[in-house]
């Protein structure tokens, strides 16, 4: 692509925006982002809104792209499996993936938003910060923004328009407007509140440090995530209501009871609990799925604007960066024919990005209920048997999703079939030892063929 000096407005500079702002720039495009929060590098931001993300395949895949994945390894902590503790306080690991080299990543919010942030404008991007858009014009093109400091309002012209601004995007907003627009969203009855288990004495960290903690409780559970400085950074969910909810805990002292009974291998832990509890916010999850994405070549919407998903498979920073190199495959293949660019990317995400907000939806059951299960471990053993001896054909879902990028809607559908086949396989039998190979041999040449394992 020649390179050209057409302006790209990007709206958000969370992480999916100074992504997209270096690829476009890579590119030789002009890019400018309004943010409506102030410059996180220079004002602390309010606790209880970090929680810790999980890097994995197609996450880095967009960081590769913009050339920055070495600049991450400083702030990154590979987690090899899940760490189940019981209410005895028993540990139990399982590994995600066949081997070392499947891991994910633990790595702060707030480091990877202000590493993006610094390489944005390092490769000229133009960051407005304390800049909230208003409006957006489906007529004219152009942008109300105003100044969350002064409350002076402007009138910006924008060129090409993309909401990189979140599961409350101001550009979608607009576009509910439009006649046809199809929106929903379904809140999940759980909320999450985050919590902090602190470094010891010499800064180490007091768990396994190269694990997700998780400690499921049926209708509760609590995970945590490592940080580099030793701290694990905590998330609390629960139900909003009921006598196991969020209503229920309305005093320090009942907070303390309610983990002594439920976690309590994680109080001599705490010893800040009560206070964090009180002082970090209660959040909600929100399930956002809406259609069209764009207007004709004006205007966009990527990543939480248009496809907000539940935490729970580790894939919303992943999914993101994906929407941006999706994105940008798009451009390379047709040049800024910005109009056939945008209602392919629709084409070609959405099915895919409603794939994963429901696989995440059913993976919050999964971590909840099952992973403490003695069958459920079984199976997960069973599936790894299975993948090792056809690494190109039966590759678990979790895997699909994480360790490759695998378009999600294929990762949904073989998902079902193989859990289909590992049921029928597992049912009679309590030892991998004693696996009836020639079933899954049929089986697995009869409903499955092989994968293209992408890169």
């Amino acid at each position: 692509m020649k390179p050209t000096l057409e302006k790209i407005t990007l709206i958000g500079a969370g992480l999916n925006g100074p992504l997209l702002a270096i690829l476009l720039m890579q590119r030789g495009f002009a890019v400018e982002i309004y943010e409506r929060r102030p410059d996180m590098r220079q004002v602390r931001m309010s606790a209880g809104r970090s929680i810790n993300l999980a890097l994995s395949t197609r996450g880095i895949h967009g960081l590769k792209q913009a050339g920055l994945w070495e600049r991450m390894q400083s702030i990154i902590i590979p987690m090899k499996g899940r760490m189940m503790h019981s209410i005895a306080g028993e540990l139990t690991f399982q590994p995600y993936g066949k081997n070392e080299a499947e891991v994910i990543n633990s790595i702060s919010r707030s480091e990877l938003n202000i590493a993006l942030i610094n390489a944005a404008e390092e490769h000229g991007a133009t960051i407005h910060f304390h800049q909230r858009c208003t409006e957006y014009d489906l007529r004219t093109g152009s942008i109300r923004v105003r100044n969350e400091e002064t409350g002076e309002e402007t009138t910006r012209e924008a060129g090409v328009v993309i909401g990189c601004d979140g599961s409350a995007s101001s550009i979608r907003a607009q576009m509910l407007k439009l006649n046809r627009f199809n929106f929903s969203q379904q809140y999940l009855d759980y909320g999450y509140k985050e919590l902090t288990i602190p470094a010891g004495s010499q800064a180490e960290h007091l768990l396994e440090t190269h694990a997700l903690h998780i400690w499921p409780r049926g209708n509760h559970m609590l995970i945590a995530l490592p940080n580099i400085d030793g701290t694990f950074a905590c998330i609390l969910f629960l139900p909003f209501e009921g006598a196991d909810g969020f209503a229920s805990l309305t005093t320090q002292a009942r907070v303390i009871r309610f983990f002594e009974s439920r976690f309590p291998d994680t109080v001599p832990l705490m010893p800040q609990l009560a206070e964090n509890y009180f002082t970090n916010p209660t959040g909600a999850m929100v399930t956002i799925k809406c259609s069209p994405w764009h207007v004709e070549g004006r205007a966009l919407l990527l990543g939480d604007a248009v496809h907000a998903i539940v935490p729970f498979f580790g894939q919303g920073l992943n999914c993101g960066f994906e929407d941006c190199t999706c994105l940008l495959e798009l451009l390379d293949r047709h040049g800024p024919d910005w109009k056939r660019v945008f209602a392919e990317f629709e084409i070609e995400r959405k099915v895919n990005t409603d794939a994963i907000a429901d696989m995440a939806i059913e993976n919050f059951t999964e971590m909840r209920d099952r992973v403490a299960d003695s069958r459920f471990l079984f199976r997960k053993k069973v599936e790894l048997a299975l993948e090792a001896k056809y690494p190109q054909i039966f590759v678990p879902k979790y895997a699909m999703v994480t360790f490759h990028r695998i378009p999600y809607s294929v990762a949904l559908t073989r998902g079902a079939v193989q859990d289909r086949m590992l049921a029928e396989l597992c049912e009679p039998i309590n030892r991998v030892e004693d696996l009836d190979w020639e079933k899954a041999d049929r089986l697995i040449r009869r409903d499955l063929t092989p994968l293209e394992l992408r890169p």
